[in-house]
């Protein structure tokens, strides 16, 4: 998330504001919908399902924009990946508190979620600057597309590191 926060601004910028309306209502109800399942999804098994698919989706619209570039289209591919992702945010958050139970637990992956992110944003603006300060590149566009080679990685890494974690 530290590493790719940056970027979405500028791929999302060919949509006009009033997607945005439209991703926020069904976003909103497509939370209630998943809110209204948690008594059958409040699970370790549906925790990892639901897990990989957030990831997969996210390898997805990296792969998107690493194969179609800019576009109206790929701008609309990543903008409806992320809400896919969104609509689950809040239930992978209680799944954690649930299956954690731990204050102890619990304190470690906020805070590891944190490092991760303040390590994602430091790594982009360090990325940002060599682009800019070593290899002349001043354009946001071509720094942003250059930087989801770095994310594929990092997605790859999440995969990995998932399905490490949950094997018995």
């Amino acid at each position: 998330m530290g590493v790719s926060i940056g970027s979405i601004f500028t791929i999302y910028l060919p949509l006009e504001p009033s997607i945005y309306s439209i991703g926020g209502v069904v976003l909103a109800l497509s939370m209630l919908m998943v809110a209204k399942i948690y008594k059958k999804i409040l699970n370790i098994n549906w925790f990892y399902a639901i897990s990989m698919m957030v990831e997969v989706v996210l390898l997805f619209m990296v792969l998107w924009f690493l194969v179609f570039s800019y576009s109206y289209v790929t701008a609309l591919v990543v903008y409806i990946g992320y809400q896919a992702t969104f609509i689950f945010g809040a239930y992978l958050i209680r799944i954690e508190t649930i299956v954690l139970q731990k204050g102890k637990l619990l304190t470690f992956v906020d805070t590891a979620k944190q490092k991760g992110y303040l390590v994602g944003m430091f790594l982009s603006y360090i990325f940002y600057k060599i682009l800019e300060n070593y290899f002349d590149i001043k354009e946001n566009q071509i720094k942003v597309y250059d930087i989801h080679f770095l994310l594929l990685v990092v997605e790859f890494l999440i995969l990995y590191y998932l399905v490490r974690s949950f094997k018995r």
